[in-house]
């Protein structure tokens, strides 16, 4: 079972349209009311197993702060108003799409930020303070830019996504670091990171895989009715993502080094659509399977572009010092 769901994992660019073409078909032949009673557990299969990995250590750790100065003036100065100009031109009249999009831009980094660092060879003691940094900073700064942004296009309870944050974020990272401590402690960090820390990202898929399979079940008759509805999502996506890789890679080549630079690009590039997915899902009630949409979409996008990215990572910023 477990190759099963490391497999799934290695293999979210294919695994994420199968689960939206499954939910798809279910919510086309069956009643998915009942789907709705599945996303808080789903949220916190999701959500939780990759705060075990959290590393809330390294923030008091020095050095770095360049990267991470200028990725979190990326995050949170300039994107989420890319995005919010781009939901505001291109969907005008479809306000919950609009807040799709800001969501994946206002929840900066996840575990694929130290990974896709590692796979291209950057600075990951950067990229681990940058997904720390970033979790915090965006689940804390979250509802006042959703307020501030959407509030005039829907309804937006301060206290109530306060509150989904505390849930889908505040409650996991409490019970994650919790058992990191405890099979630490009880195993040592060499026995934690060989034999425990691979276990848990796994079940962090199946928790995205479910919610993925509910948003788009629910969806379903809309989507059937309007079968365009995914490639107009697609655009200003795809926009945004293009604008957020170019805008990174020419703040890093210009004042960082070859190993920051990558950390950064991936620090402000890769979000995490996982709490974003659990907001929009809890935080906004039916309506939010809308903006779900929009996320599960996000998911595709993030993880083929970052694989296309590390191609082009030699060529853009130069061999790593060991290949010179």
């Amino acid at each position: 079972m477990m190759g099963v769901i490391q497999a799934l994992t290695r293999n979210l660019v294919v695994a994420i349209p199968v689960t939206m073409l499954l939910g798809l078909l279910f919510g086309a032949l069956a009643p998915v009311t009942w789907l709705g009673a599945l996303v808080i557990p789903l949220t916190l299969l999701m959500i939780y197993p990759m705060m075990v990995n959290l590393k809330l250590r390294q923030l008091v750790e020095g050095g770095d702060n360049r990267a991470l100065g200028l990725a979190q003036l990326i995050n949170f100065a300039i994107i989420p108003f890319v995005a919010f100009g781009l939901g505001l031109w291109w969907f005008g009249d479809q306000p919950y799409l609009a807040l799709g999009l800001l969501l994946a831009a206002l929840l900066p980094t996840s575990g694929m930020t130290i990974s896709w660092t590692g796979f291209a060879r950057g600075n990951l003691p950067a990229a681990v303070k940058m997904t720390v940094v970033g979790l915090i900073l965006g689940s804390l700064a979250t509802p006042f830019y959703v307020k501030w942004l959407m509030g005039a296009s829907i309804p937006v309870d301060l206290f109530g996504v306060f509150r989904q944050i505390l849930l889908v974020v505040g409650l996991p990272m409490l019970a994650g670091q919790l058992t990191r401590h405890y099979l630490i402690k009880r195993h040592g960090l060499p026995g934690f990171q060989k034999a425990w820390a691979p276990r848990f990202p796994p079940f962090s898929t199946l928790g995205v895989l479910g919610i993925v399979f509910v948003a788009m079940a629910l969806k379903a008759d809309d989507l059937l009715a309007s079968p365009g509805l995914l490639l107009h999502i697609a655009v200003p996506l795809l926009l945004l993502y293009a604008i957020n890789y170019l805008l990174s890679t020419l703040v890093a080549r210009v004042w960082l080094s070859r190993g920051d630079g990558i950390a950064l690009v991936y620090g402000t590039v890769m979000r995490n659509l996982s709490i974003a997915l659990a907001l929009a899902m809890n935080a906004f009630g039916e309506a939010g399977a809308e903006a779900s949409l929009l996320i599960a979409l996000a998911y595709v996008i993030q993880v083929q572009s970052a694989a296309w990215y590390v191609r082009l990572t030699d060529r853009l910023f130069g061999p790593p010092a060991e290949a010179s």
